[in-house]
């Protein structure tokens, strides 16, 4: 069983006293008598509580800190949203506390736990636990008791939880990539890379499936191609497989992000294939990586500025008890370079 979960002002109820008297307690202040302190502190060891945003709003305590959660600052699409994250937060005269957690989900919740105790406002989480299909129970239930005490603003989802959920809308960012490839004359249609059991490429599978159902396409297992990770090296492999299946080849490759790109670009020139002419090459998240490719990438990506002020406006507008919408989703923007031809001119 977890915790049980309390606010300031069930604290307040039971100690019989204002939510303030609870405040001043919490931060110390003299000003309580010693009969209500006791009363109070007995409860806040009782539910071992913790003061929320709004229990330092009323003390004037808040660190102006907003902790953010990523689990590879090298990939590209990391460290674009932390230096978008970090330009709204200064904006808004925070400071961006930024912890990498290498894709180890020990480690990230070690990293959580310490952000927690360092009392920032509020928490950003990207990727990792809050990408996972099925949500863990255990993880949702400590996310649940941080929750209670600062505003947690998640770029995933975590069934169960009661945190914000700022989100790319992936349904409609697939939709874009493969009417933009059908519609140049595709039809056999491979996407490559990522895990079944991350959400952002669960959901990329299904409305690919979609899309190829919706044009008459036939679906073939083969060209959905998964690895384990999301790297130039996962890419690099897969497309030599791809190769070494004897399979026909598909006309056009859409990979799962710019980084796994990169490696299927550098497989295909390395089997002697020409991009765009013997195979076209398109991907999802539009980085630096998509622009200095060669040939430029075409690419699905998303407002960066806005994706970055939409989570720090919400974790701040959480903190001052503004109640943000719960889920908001930033739209895709398809960015047409050179990596993809028409094949019916």
């Amino acid at each position: 069983m977890g915790k049980e979960r309390v606010s300031i002002y069930r604290i307040a109820e039971e100690a019989g006293v204002s939510p303030a008297t609870v405040s001043r307690v919490l931060t110390g202040n003299a000003n309580v008598s010693d009969e209500k302190r006791m009363r109070v502190e007995e409860l806040i060891q009782k539910y071992d509580f913790r003061p929320n945003a709004m229990a330092r709003g009323l003390s004037s305590t808040q660190s102006k800190i907003i902790g953010l959660l990523v689990p590879d600052i090298r990939n590209p699409f990391f460290a674009m949203m932390a230096v978008e994250c970090e330009r709204a937060a200064s904006n808004k005269g925070y400071i961006l506390l930024v912890s990498n957690s290498m894709s180890n989900m020990e480690l990230e919740e070690y990293h959580l736990q310490k952000m927690f105790e360092q009392r920032v406002d509020a928490l950003i989480l990207m990727g990792g636990k809050v990408d996972e299909l099925v949500s863990d129970e255990e993880y949702v239930e400590k996310m649940n008791q941080i929750s209670d005490s600062i505003p947690v603003v998640i770029t995933g989802k975590l069934d169960g939880s009661d945190c914000y959920q700022v989100n790319i809308d992936e349904a409609q960012a697939t939709d874009r990539l493969m009417e933009y490839l059908i519609s140049n004359g595709h039809r056999k249609i491979c996407i490559m890379g990522g895990r079944k059991d991350v959400n952002s490429t669960y959901a990329k599978r299904i409305r690919y499936r979609s899309n190829l159902r919706k044009y008459g396409i036939p679906i073939q297992a083969e060209y959905i191609v998964e690895t384990q990770g999301y790297s130039l090296e996962c890419g690099y492999e897969a497309m030599n497989n791809l190769f070494d299946s004897n399979l026909e080849l598909p006309s056009a490759v859409i990979a799962i992000n710019d980084f796994t790109a990169l490696g299927i670009v550098q497989s295909i020139r390395q089997h002697s294939y020409r991009i765009p002419e013997d195979i076209s090459v398109v991907s999802f998240d539009n980085t630096f990586i998509a622009d200095t490719c060669t040939p430029r990438l075409t690419s699905i990506g998303y407002n960066y500025d806005l994706f970055g002020d939409t989570l720090v406006e919400t974790a701040i507008s959480a903190i001052e008890g503004n109640n943000p919408p719960r889920l908001q989703l930033i739209p895709p923007e398809l960015v047409i370079r050179e990596s993809c031809r028409n094949i019916m001119q």
